[in-house]
């Protein structure tokens, strides 16, 4: 059986029978020409609605709030998490939506992911994981795991799904990375570091794609903290260790730095998403999007 990530399947009508327009070879020196003389005559997309979208970690907070939006939106929603009973409410909820359960610190997960989820026009790489710990006593297993889940497994999904957004003539990546792929945190190496290297991808998928097809974009998110259960339990933990109430752990410990001194809601942020999936996304494609709350306007 051939490799999934050599595989491009064939491109697919549209509902209604409209063909989608593929990148075709042109003359060299065609505006959007890339290597080998090819250039994308892909008209822009209006909206998202029949498009095909894969979302990772989807069973709860951010990415239940982009699969939502992009469900309202009319696209064909793949909801990606681990196996559990979140995965499978998360799918009901969602109605046309498909629930593919995959542990992204697997390789062969992660081709398999893939695989199934099949002609995918929009690829939300949105899992991630935390650990704290001082770098002498980093664990090197969980260093492997959060740089396997929110570094290597988006590049596996691009690159195994990049060839059908070629072959369709349009498509969107979005990255979820964190306020933490600009600026670093002490005891949060693993994440810093791979939300950093999750903003470098993003640029060189954005540039080589513009060369094949200019209507394949490529954009990083970088949010900073983010109403979910995650952040809600570390509040609670800030909470105990500090002898001060949440909201105050709130406003002076995780967002000390902010200029504004609220959480972002999972939606704020799946609006984003939809925008980048929209038009006039191609004039920002490589671009890095800070929803820093003014953290970086210091």
């Amino acid at each position: 059986m051939a490799d999934p990530l050599e595989h491009a399947p064939p491109s697919r009508s549209r509902p209604g029978g409209r063909k989608r327009p593929r990148c075709v070879r042109s003359s060299p020196n065609r505006v959007g020409a890339g290597r080998g003389g090819r250039a994308c005559t892909a008209p822009l997309a209006v909206t998202v609605e029949g498009r095909s979208a894969l979302v990772t970690g989807a069973a709860s907070g951010i990415g239940l709030a982009i699969a939502r939006r992009l469900a309202a939106e009319g696209a064909r929603v793949i909801l990606s998490d681990r196996a559990g009973p979140a995965l499978d409410e998360a799918a009901a909820e969602i109605a046309g939506s498909t629930a593919v359960a995959a542990d992204l610190s697997d390789r062969a997960d992660v081709l398999s992911l893939a695989l199934r989820a099949g002609e995918v026009e929009i690829l939300v790489n949105n899992a991630g994981l935390q650990h704290v710990s001082p770098l002498e006593d980093f664990p090197e297993e969980d260093w492997d795991t959060l740089l396997a889940v929110m570094l290597t497994a988006p590049f596996l999904l691009t690159k195994a799904l990049l060839p059908t957004m070629y072959g369709h003539g349009w498509g969107r990546i979005v990255n979820v990375a964190s306020v933490h792929g600009l600026v670093a945190s002490p005891f949060k190496a693993a994440y810093v570091a791979a939300k950093h290297g999750l903003v470098g991808l993003t640029k060189t998928i954005a540039l080589e794609a513009a060369a094949r097809c200019p209507d394949v974009t490529a954009h990083a998110l970088c949010p900073t903290y983010v109403r979910t259960p995650l952040v809600e339990a570390q509040v609670a933990d800030q909470a105990i260790a500090h002898g001060i109430p949440e909201d105050e752990v709130v406003t002076g410990v995780l967002l000390a730095e902010n200029a504004v001194k609220r959480l972002i809601e999972p939606d704020d942020v799946a609006q984003a998403v939809v925008y980048l999936c929209g038009p006039a996304a191609w004039t920002m494609t490589g671009g890095v999007l800070a929803m820093d709350a003014g953290r970086l306007a210091h």
